[in-house]
């Protein structure tokens, strides 16, 4: 790392980055856990865990396609309207009026199929290669966490293209939130909770009896805002806690690594 010139530029440097500027291993270091946004990374990475036989680079691909699904659903944003009368019509412009508006919608529709299924490869993976045991199991827990979301960020997802598919896929949804125990009018225990149709999960979900404009209204909502805000809390906890419990896991390092 080249030292700062004096001045405005070392002083600017000090405030961003607080070590020593030669460039030594300990420097380096202390540049990143002296990082709010680089701290989350482990300084120093295992050999065995750049070997994609252990470790199938599923975790980093999983976040590659989350980023892409943030990044082009705010574009669409600009686009979409959550009100039945105008979400899909916003939908068929995006396709077809919108300068590269299919390009986008399919980007975000793609990487989020994608998402879903190297989120459950990489669960899959921690899972045969034993890593949700001591020191990990936090760590398996947020994850498993991670992946509930990311299962609800699909399904509020389907219902915002307002099409027929949508509506129904959305409705049988939420008839079985209906039937969840002690939560659901339908469900097993309604009885000891005092829930009705009025007040159950489904109702929750919906905003009303049926599919309309309340339910794509607080669907676009949970997809745009709260879930993404609680699984990029969730993934800082779950990044920091892998270089707190020794980096990617893997077989044992060979003796000296």
């Amino acid at each position: 790392m080249k030292t700062p010139p004096e001045g405005l530029g070392r002083q600017l440097w000090r405030s961003i980055f607080r070590h020593r500027f030669e460039d030594l291993p300990r420097n380096r270091m202390l540049q990143i856990t002296s990082s709010v946004f680089l701290h989350l990374h482990p300084a120093t990475v295992r050999r065995h865990g750049l070997r994609l036989r252990f470790t199938w680079g599923m975790g980093g691909l999983s976040f590659l396609t989350f980023l892409v699904t943030v990044v082009t659903g705010v574009v669409l944003m600009f686009y979409y309207r959550p009100t039945a009368q105008w979400a899909y019509i916003d939908m068929k412009n995006l396709q077809h009026e919108i300068p590269f508006g299919m390009i986008q919608r399919n980007m975000h529709r793609w990487a989020a199929h994608a998402m879903v299924i190297l989120v459950w490869l990489h669960m899959l993976r921690v899972f045969l290669s034993g890593s949700y045991k001591a020191p990990r199991e936090f760590n398996w827990v947020i994850g498993v966490a991670l992946l509930v979301l990311t299962m609800l960020l699909s399904f509020t997802g389907y219902l915002l293209p307002w099409d027929q598919l949508a509506r129904w896929a959305i409705t049988v949804g939420t008839n079985m939130a209906a039937a969840t125990p002690f939560l659901g009018h339908q469900g097993p225990g309604a009885s000891l909770t005092g829930v009705t149709e009025r007040t159950d999960l489904r109702a929750l979900l919906l905003g009303g009896p049926q599919v309309g404009d309340p339910a794509i209204l607080r669907f676009y909502v949970l997809h745009c805002v709260a879930l993404p805000l609680m699984a990029v809390l969730l993934m800082a906890v779950h990044f920091w806690r892998i270089r707190k419990d020794g980096g990617i896991s893997g077989p044992p390092p060979p003796k000296g690594e």
